[in-house]
């Protein structure tokens, strides 16, 4: 196990060009989990590369366990890469290319055979172990590809899209695979991927990326409740995260952001008036199932009547899509709900989970009745690094 730090790390393809990456900061302890989410073209694959030694970077230091290996060849930095396309060798058997980087390393057959048989029994492949990848299925040749890194016991794990080539029933038995084999090392990994999904259940950490640039980085559960940005919030969950443009109305003091539906208004307290609020284009982002069936006046929540206009069961919930502010919105409701369409729904909202967000800049201002004006919004994202 190994502490991964980096440090300010750029990197550029020559002089005129945009930077591929961005001033890159980021952590790590020994045995967590990170990972590193963003669409395509990002460059989160081009920082795992960085990482591995695979590119050089131009700018910034990468330290394992606090000692600079920026400099290192790839072979130097005890690091195993898995690669999207398995990169498994067709002439040679399970077993052989498992072992092949303990023959490099020049190890006694007797130690690589016993690697190679902990590692076939702790990926349930032994059965495998005289086939060809060419007589594998896509699971298959992905265990093995992992079981080759695992012998090699490396200070770190490094995993690109390893499960995007699978179907999507196997993606996800083979995502639990991974977490369980990361219970069991407790090796520190980094895992590159697209699909928001894999980065909320696979990571002790998460860093979403957009052009080279970290966006956020924390817990699965800050990133999802705490969302920095617009571009965070729509990103990460599924169903995302609906956006609502607002009117702001100011009253006795405070600013009021009116929704209005087919079905009535409703008015939401942002609390007292911050200078500089006033007047902006100001996003309202909830989550689908944070918008509540009103039951009744007892919750003290404000409520909006709204007709519904799709209706989408799903098995485990209904999702149904009304429109507010002209916005199509969408609310995760309990599966035995199944209102029809047209007719009308008494909706709610929590203020406590109701945010708010800078239109111009797509920073988060705050929660409803906690909101900073977008100046102040600005100032403390500075002083936060990002």
């Amino acid at each position: 196990m190994a502490t991964l730090e980096l440090r300010n790390v750029n990197k550029s393809y020559g002089s005129g060009l945009t930077d591929t990456l961005k001033n890159i900061e980021l952590k790590i302890d020994s045995g967590e989990f990170l990972i590193l989410v963003g669409p395509s073209g990002c460059g989160k694959s081009t920082l795992m590369n960085c990482i591995a030694g695979l590119e050089s970077i131009t700018g910034g230091a990468i330290l394992v366990d606090e000692a600079d290996i920026s400099g290192m060849s790839p072979k130097d930095r005890d690091i195993a890469m898995v690669f999207q396309s398995y990169a498994l060798y067709p002439t040679m058997s399970v077993r052989d290319n498992i072992a092949f980087g303990l023959k490099i390393r020049k190890m006694p057959q007797t130690a690589i055979d016993e690697e190679v048989a902990r590692v076939a029994r702790l990926l349930q492949i032994e059965h495998l172990l005289a086939r060809k990848p060419g007589q594998l299925s896509g699971g298959q040749q992905q265990r093995v590809a992992m079981g080759r890194a695992l012998a090699r016991r490396p200070k770190i794990y490094l995993f690109d899209e390893p499960l995007s080539n699978l179907d999507a029933k196997l993606r996800v038995e083979m995502r639990t695979e991974i977490k369980l084999m990361h219970q069991r090392l407790k090796t520190t990994t980094v895992y590159v991927t697209h699909d928001q999904i894999e980065a909320m259940t696979l990571g002790d950490k998460v860093a979403v990326m957009k052009d080279g640039v970290i966006q956020q980085f924390g817990t699965p559960q800050q990133i999802y409740n705490d969302p920095a940005n617009l571009f965070v919030a729509s990103f990460i969950g599924s169903p995302p995260m609906n956006f609502i443009p607002l009117r702001l109305q100011r009253r006795d003091g405070q600013l009021w952001a009116l929704l209005d539906s087919a079905g009535g208004r409703c008015e939401l307290p942002l609390g007292a008036l911050e200078e500089g609020l006033e007047g902006r284009e100001v996003i309202l982002g909830v989550r689908p199932e944070q918008i509540l069936l009103a039951s009744g006046n007892a919750s003290g929540m404000p409520s909006i009547r709204a007709e519904v206009q799709v209706t989408e069961p799903t098995g485990p919930d209904t999702l149904v899509f009304v429109e507010l502010n002209q916005t199509k919105v969408c609310c995760r409701l309990a599966p035995d709900v199944a209102p029809q369409v047209g007719e009308t729904l008494e909706l709610q909202f929590d203020p406590d989970k109701v945010l708010l967000f800078d239109a111009q800049s797509g920073e988060r201002l705050g929660r409803l009745g906690k909101v900073r004006s977008p100046e102040r919004s600005a100032r403390v994202a500075q002083f936060k690094g990002r």
